[in-house]
C-alpha cells in the first residue's frame, strides 16, 4: 500500500508532498525513474512540479492541484512496473489519462470505472474520459459519430469494438468503408483489383485488425468475406444487416454520400462514423457530409456523438501541441476574416449613405 504523508510546510498555494512507494523494489524503482530520470523529468515538465526521490521516498513540490495530479501519476506508474517495463511513451499515456485532467477534477473522478475491449490478441483499455464515453456509446447506440483530431483513438477503438462484437457473435461481419479521396495529392491510376486499389486508403484499419486478430486470421476472414473492404461509392443500393460498419475519414464524404451511407444500415447492425472536420480534402465548394449531418441529427434519439479534443491525443506529445497551435492559428485567421468582412460591409453602407445624400434634392 502506498503511504502519503503531508509535510508541515503545506499551504494552499504551494504544496510539498512526501510519497513513499511500497514495496521497496530497486528494479521497479529504476523502471519508474527511467534512464537518467527521463520518466520523472517528463512528469515534471508536463505538470509543472519539482520531483525528487531517495530510494522509494519521493518529494513533490509545486501548486497544490498539480502536486496532487503528479502524485496520482507516480502511483499509477509504479503499479504498472509490477508487470511492464516503463517507457517514455507509457508515461505520456498515463499523463494524458490522469495527470492533466486531475488539475480540474476530484481524485474520485479520475478513478473511472474500467471499460475494456476484449479481442483475441489484445485487451484494450480506453484512456481518459472521452475514449471511455466513446466506447460506451458504441456499445449502446446503433449509430455513433467519433469526431476529433488525429491521434485520439477514434478509428482504433472502432475497429476494436468491431472485432469484439464479431468475436462474441453479436454481428456476422465487419465492413470497412472509406471515401477514396486523396489528401491534397494526385495519386493517379492504381493497378490491381478492387481491394488492392483501396488498400492504401484503409491501411490504418488493416493495421489495427492485424494487431487484434493476427495477420493470417485477418486474411482468412477477408477471403470468407467476413471482413469486407469497400469504397463508399460501392455502398449504394445495399442493405447491411447484422454487420459492424466503420466509415473512416467521413469528413471527406459529400452531403449526398453521407445520407446514402446512413440509409444503408439494416437490422442488427452497428455503424461507427469517424472523422476530423478540420481536415476536409473535398474539392473547393463541396460541403462535408460529416459537418452537415452533425447539425441535421443533433439531438436525435438513438444516435451517439463523441467529440474528441487535443488533450485526448495519445501519440507523441508534440502532436497535441501541433493540433493546439493549428487550432489557435485558424481561430485567429477566422477572426481576421470576420473583421475584414465587417469593415467591407461598413464601407459599403457608408458609400451607399453618401450616394443617397448626394442624390437628395438641395433645400430650397
Amino acid at each position: 500500500m502506498d503511504l502519503f504523508e503531508l509535510s508541515q510546510n503545506t499551504s494552499q498555494a504551494h504544496r510539498i508532498l512526501t510519497l513513499t512507494l511500497e514495496p521497496n523494489d530497486p528494479m521497479r524503482l529504476a523502471s519508474l525513474c527511467g534512464q537518467q530520470d527521463e520518466n520523472l523529468k517528463l512528469v515534471e515538465s508536463r505538470l509543472g512540479v519539482t520531483l525528487r526521490n531517495r530510494g522509494n521516498t519521493f518529494q513533490l513540490a509545486g501548486p497544490g492541484p498539480r502536486v496532487k495530479a503528479a502524485a496520482n501519476v507516480v502511483e499509477h506508474l509504479y503499479r504498472e512496473t509490477e508487470a511492464n517495463e516503463l517507457t517514455p511513451d507509457t508515461v505520456h499515456l498515463f499523463l494524458q489519462e490522469s495527470g492533466l485532467e486531475a488539475l480540474e477534477e476530484d481524485e474520485e473522478a479520475l478513478d473511472e470505472g474500467d471499460v475494456l475491449i476484449r479481442t483475441p490478441r489484445a485487451l484494450i483499455k480506453p484512456r481518459g474520459h472521452n475514449q471511455q464515453t466513446y466506447v460506451a456509446s458504441v456499445r449502446e447506440h446503433d449509430i455513433n459519430f467519433g469526431v476529433g483530431p488525429a491521434g485520439t483513438g477514434k478509428t482504433y477503438l472502432a475497429v476494436a469494438a468491431a472485432v469484439e462484437a464479431l468475436n462474441q457473435q453479436q454481428v456476422r461481419r465487419i465492413l470497412l468503408v472509406r471515401p477514396a479521396v486523396e489528401a491534397g495529392e494526385r495519386l493517379g491510376f492504381l493497378p490491381g483489383d478492387l481491394a488492392q486499389k483501396i488498400d492504401p486508403y484503409l491501411r490504418p484499419l488493416y493495421d489495427a485488425l492485424y494487431e487484434m486478430l493476427g495477420f493470417e486470421q485477418v486474411n482468412k476472414l477477408i477471403e470468407r468475406q467476413v471482413i469486407e473492404v469497400a469504397p463508399l461509392a460501392y455502398m449504394r443500393g445495399r442493405t447491411l444487416n447484422n454487420a459492424f460498419i466503420i466509415l473512416d475519414e467521413s469528413q471527406n464524404t459529400t452531403r449526398e454520400q453521407m445520407k446514402m451511407f446512413l440509409t444503408r444500415i439494416g437490422f442488427g447492425s452497428t455503424a461507427v462514423i469517424t472523422g476530423d472536420i478540420t481536415q476536409v480534402d473535398l474539392p473547393r465548394g463541396n460541403q462535408s457530409g460529416l459537418i452537415q449531418v452533425l447539425d441535421v441529427l443533433k439531438g436525435t434519439a438513438g444516435i451517439g456523438v463523441t467529440h474528441f479534443v487535443a488533450k485526448d491525443v495519445v501519440r507523441h506529445p508534440l502532436v497535441q501541441r501541433i493540433i493546439e497551435a493549428y487550432d489557435a492559428f485558424e481561430s485567429a485567421e477566422e477572426e481576421q476574416e470576420r473583421a475584414q468582412r465587417e469593415r467591407r460591409a461598413q464601407a459599403k453602407r457608408e458609400e451607399k449613405d453618401a450616394r443617397r445624400d448626394n442624390d437628395e434634392p438641395a433645400d430650397a
